[in-house]
């Protein structure tokens, strides 16, 4: 009798206060940040062994919280932020450079839906319009190159919740954007939130941060920084402040112990750009298959939940972000996502977890039938699908080859063991995206293997220029964006997913169902979108 009326005691209050039962529960879930660079690899954090930078903040992190020495991410931007978001390798669902298919979904769907604020600012190129952000689960973004690409750094064009923002007073892109992240976070401190952060540093051009000495010059050249890094350096050290920034900002509003940050790169530092690296010289490898173009920086960092000062040899690679944050999150990944990636939460929390011992990589930023790289790999050796075998851990720029007649019996295994990896991801790729392929003529101010050219970004603000598909149809492709279960017709929701007007949706669906079946066929689609 008294367990009843205790019961019944609590589903009065929960009645009565229905507002403070919710703030209650949700003040148990952590927040979470996760913070992206760009082009910025293993090389440029102190706390890894870089000597040419300065990042107090990184290693600050990394000295209380987690530090990752195998963190790999595709060798290029767009791949890696496909894999980051939704948690598959690129083979499942990457359709071509500058896009995520409106198809799938990303941690930001998965965290608010279960009831997280969310906010992603920085850089996007993953298209999808002023709705695409929100499409993917986010409530709010400040970001660059969503429907444009102008520059990024001083004077920066931007996109703001549906708002083109362009400055001309000398304002910082990244300065915008930290200080649009500073006021979600005070916005949201009372709810948990969840705050995705792909920064624009520290991609090239390598021009001078509000801190360099030549910022306010007409054209602050970026010939005047360090050579051929140009103010690199200088990027790297603001890059580090921003990040700074936010974890002041979460000791202020007494948020830090319940908040998780995480922190990696896109994919290895700029091709060609110098650095120190315990005791040698190294160069980036950006658009490259080596580790200088995969090996990316992993730092995690929670206050009294994560280990302390631990320094993890386990693998992970950019699919595995999306379990851990729902994991710390209490957030469920939906089994039919079928997802890649495995949770390293444990390794965070200094426990043993499920470590992978190796890695499958599939790279093409063209997108289409067949990879450009295909390898699988561990911390020593690395495997391509044509055949060659390479150790790493001693030739990292993959000089010498490996004949199988010289071969010992522990590089024996570990070939056998890649070959394994390798032949569980054989097959074809599924026909709904490899026919999305475009492509790919390299980044602004980079051919596609990421070679500086000179090809600057248009400050016009004009969208970015792409290569169109072959004989494509753009209408026929925006019917397949929306043909989420691949059926062949529309359905009212999937035509209301991408639409812009969804207050006359409905009436627009009508117009193009002509048999009135409900449902539009491609044809429908085509014949009306010509009108």
């Amino acid at each position: 009798m008294k367990k009843f009326l205790t019961t019944l005691t609590i589903a009065f209050v929960i009645a009565l206060f229905p507002t403070t039962a919710v703030l209650a529960a949700d003040a148990k879930k952590p927040n979470v940040i996760l913070i992206m660079v760009d082009d910025f690899g293993y090389e440029c954090v102190t706390a890894n062994g870089g000597e040419s930078y300065k990042t107090p903040v990184m290693d600050r992190l990394a000295a209380t919280g987690v530090r990752f020495e195998q963190c790999h991410a595709q060798p290029l931007c767009t791949p890696t932020r496909a894999q980051l978001m939704t948690g598959l390798g690129n083979s499942r669902n990457y359709t071509h450079f500058g896009h995520l298919d409106p198809s799938q979904k990303t941690f930001g769907n998965l965290l608010k839906g279960a009831g997280y604020a969310t906010c992603v600012i920085g850089k996007w190129q993953l298209k999808g319009d002023f709705e695409g952000p929100g499409h993917f689960g986010f409530d709010e973004y400040a970001l660059w190159q969503l429907t444009r690409r102008p520059g990024r750094y001083k004077n920066p064009g931007l996109e703001i919740n549906g708002k083109l923002h362009d400055y001309t007073k000398n304002e910082y892109g990244p300065d915008v954007v930290s200080d649009y992240a500073l006021g979600f976070i005070t916005r949201k401190k009372d709810q948990p939130f969840f705050l995705y952060y792909p920064m624009m540093l520290t991609h090239s051009p390598y021009d001078a941060t509000p801190d360099s000495p030549d910022y306010l010059e007409p054209k602050a050249a970026k010939a005047k920084g360090n050579g051929a890094s140009g103010h690199f350096p200088d990027m790297v050290a603001y890059t580090d402040k921003l990040i700074g920034k936010l974890v002041a900002k979460l000791e202020e509003l007494k948020l830090r112990d319940n908040t998780l940050i995480l922190i990696l790169g896109d994919n290895g530092t700029g091709k060609g750009t110098p650095s120190r690296f315990k005791g040698r010289d190294v160069v980036g490898g950006k658009g490259t298959s080596t580790m200088w173009g995969t090996h990316v920086p992993g730092i995690g960092n929670w206050p009294g939940h994560f280990a302390s000062g631990k320094v993890s040899t386990d693998m992970i690679d950019t699919t595995d972000f999306l379990p851990t944050i729902c994991e710390a999150a209490g957030v469920k990944v939906p089994a039919e996502l079928k997802i890649d990636g495995r949770s390293f939460l444990p390794q965070l929390r200094g426990e043993k977890g499920n470590p992978r011992d190796g890695l499958y990589v599939w790279y093409n930023p063209s997108g289409g039938p067949s990879a450009k790289f295909e390898f699988a790999h561990d911390q020593n050796y690395k495997l391509y699908a044509g055949g060659k075998f390479y150790h790493v851990a001693k030739d990292d720029l993959e000089k010498s080859p490996l004949a199988d007649g010289t071969l010992d019996a522990t590089a024996k295994a570990a070939k056998s063991k890649l070959q394994a990896l390798l032949d569980q991801h054989k097959g074809p790729r599924d026909p709904f995206f490899l026919k999305q392929g475009q492509a790919f003529g390299g980044e602004s101010g980079e051919d596609p293997d990421g070679n500086k050219v000179n090809k600057p970004a248009d400050n016009k603000g004009t969208p970015t220029p792409e290569a169109p598909t072959k004989n494509a149809d753009p209408r026929s492709a925006r019917f397949d964006q929306r043909d989420h279960n691949r059926d062949g017709k529309l359905s009212l929701e999937e035509f209301m997913t991408t639409a812009s007007d969804k207050a006359n949706a409905k009436a627009r669906f009508e117009d193009f169902d002509l048999n009135k079946d409900r449902f539009i066929t491609r044809e429908e689609f085509l014949k009306q979108g010509k009108k």
